[in-house]
């Protein structure tokens, strides 16, 4: 079976972090900013956690999580290495 590929606009706009959250920019940035607070676009300027509603479909797109060959890989040899540990004694 072939590689997923990386979904192009989803790489551009988001990124996980090392704990799993995804992280993305707020809306209300990029225009009719002169009836904003300066203190309202500064916060704005921070990135943004996405919702818990959205992150398993931006995960997906991105290529991380479980159904990850990377992460499923990396999880998998740790949880063999117990497990043969386990039944070899």
């Amino acid at each position: 079976m072939p590689k997923m590929k990386t979904h192009s606009g989803a790489k551009k706009r988001f990124k996980v972090t090392a704990t799993g959250k995804v992280r993305g920019r707020h809306a209300f940035t990029s225009h009719i900013l002169e009836k904003k607070s300066p203190k309202r676009k500064r916060t704005l300027g921070a990135p943004a956690q996405i919702s818990a509603h959205d992150t398993p479909r931006v995960k997906r797109l991105l290529g991380v999580g479980a159904k990850s060959s990377r992460g499923a890989s990396r999880a998998g040899g740790t949880a063999g290495a117990g497990t043969s540990a386990g039944s070899g004694s």
